[in-house]
């Protein structure tokens, strides 16, 4: 994901800071402790994981206290290097 004005813009409307905002991710089960691990950095998070039918795939939700746009924007920018993850 790249820093997206419009992204950031949506967030501002959307929401009045300090306030909680659920990150999801996507990732192949056997990639999945590189976005745990990423999470991790950022302490806080209150996260949940939801295995795909078959297993191939985890879905990472992680609820966390947001002190301005520019946090959830970090998050993600730090997702952006690990293969194969997608982004909600």
């Amino acid at each position: 994901m790249n820093e997206n004005p419009n992204f950031k813009d949506m967030l501002d409307q959307s929401y009045q800071w300090p306030d909680f905002y659920e990150f999801k991710f996507i990732i192949k089960t056997e990639d999945k402790q590189q976005v745990l691990d990423q999470l991790a950095t950022f302490g806080g998070c209150m996260i949940t994981e939801t295995l795909s039918k078959e297993g191939k795939y985890t879905s990472i939700n992680a609820r966390k206290l947001i002190k301005n746009t520019d946090e959830i924007i970090d998050v993600y920018m730090s997702m952006k290097d690990i293969k194969g993850v997608i982004s909600l």
